[in-house]
């Protein structure tokens, strides 16, 4: 049985390193085969080397560094023992070459657990409507 307090636990590890910008410590939270599914990117990404290496370019052409990140309106759906989807918001704030920007997304985090840790295995990442209310409603 799937405790949500591991899950939450595990998000928080993994929003903590993103935004504050210990991007090894971040990567070694997503398994090596996960898939993601940004708007901000032009394309799926097949594994984490895919991503780190996209991560790499935004860094090396727009001087990409993420200040800040934090979650709220959190839900975790549990799909069996070592399975579990994490819905959440998130208000992240980026530095590029043409200053600094703040981003509302909503964003999809599926964890797997393996050996014994729990590691994204796929996330999916979306642009909040400017009018959205980010609180859950129903």
């Amino acid at each position: 049985m799937i405790d949500e307090r591991q899950i939450l636990a595990a998000a928080d590890l993994l929003i903590g390193d993103f935004g504050g910008g210990r991007v090894a410590d971040y990567f070694t939270r997503l398994a090596p085969d996960a898939t993601f599914l940004f708007h901000t990117a032009p394309q799926r990404m097949g594994s984490r080397d895919a991503y780190r290496a996209l991560w790499d370019r935004w860094v090396a052409d727009d001087g990409f560094r993420v200040l800040s990140c934090s979650s709220s309106n959190r839900a975790v759906h549990p799909l069996g023992p070592d399975v579990a989807v994490l819905l959440h918001d998130g208000a992240t704030r980026i530095e590029t070459t043409a200053g600094q920007e703040d981003l509302r997304e909503r964003e999809t985090i599926v964890f797997a657990r393996r050996d014994g840790e729990w590691l994204v295995v796929h996330e999916h990442l979306s642009a909040a409507p400017a009018s959205a209310d980010l609180e859950e409603t129903a």
